[in-house]
């Protein structure tokens, strides 16, 4: 059985000469649904990018380790999913065109062709599959985000507000989509979504950080 860890050792964050957050320190294992919180500005999107290697931390380590085997950045990204709200889609391509491309960069096999259909169907862009992602609603475009970051089914899967621009079918799909998450990883997500949080495990707040200067 994978023994899955992803660590955060005293991280911190400095913007110009100021501390978004500092000494945070947290652990995520197979199995689990974390959740970050905070109020507005308090770093939860900052931190999710530093957890994904997006970001660099100002101070401290982000480790992912594998039965016991530390990954070293940017080794790691074949393990993790994310879906974010600074993240695009390739607006020219077609939802079908861009997670066959998704599919090349990663190396993955044919076998992935009936993954991505899978998927399409299950978030219910699938008769939309031949647009330009120029023409979906912001709703389309976030269900369209999930099939890209599933795509490769993850160990990790990090979302950054996970139900937002969703309607209620959208919302129902990604609720299903955490649950099964922690049958074969992690899940990590941000959000101050009371509904959201009832998925969590455990919950971890920026806000009871001591902030410095």
């Amino acid at each position: 059985m994978t023994t899955l860890k992803l660590e955060a050792h005293t991280v911190a964050k400095i913007y110009n000469r100021k501390s978004i957050f500092q000494n945070v320190s947290l652990a995520v294992k197979e199995g689990m649904s974390f959740a970050i919180t905070g109020k507005n500005g308090s770093g939860k999107s900052t931190l999710i990018k530093i957890l994904c290697g997006v970001l660099s931390p100002s101070k401290g380590t982000i480790a992912l380790s594998i039965n016991g085997v530390l990954i070293n950045y940017p080794d790691y990204y074949p393990y993790i999913g994310l879906v974010s709200p600074y993240l695009n889609m390739y607006e020219e391509f077609s939802a079908e065109e861009n997670l066959i491309f998704i599919k090349r960069i990663r190396g993955l096999n044919s076998d992935t062709d009936e993954r991505i259909k899978f998927l399409l169907n299950d978030f219910g862009i699938y008769e939309h599959r031949r647009k330009e992602v120029r023409n979906y609603s912001s709703g389309m475009k976030q269900r369209l985000k999930y099939c890209a970051a599933l795509v490769h089914q993850p160990p990790i899967l990090v979302l950054d507000e996970p139900t937002s621009n969703l309607d209620e079918y959208g919302i129902e799909t990604v609720r299903k989509a955490m649950k099964l998450q922690k049958n074969h990883g992690a899940l990590i997500f941000g959000t101050n979504d009371k509904d959201d949080l009832r998925f969590a495990d455990q919950i971890f707040s920026l806000d009871k950080l001591e902030i410095g200067n």
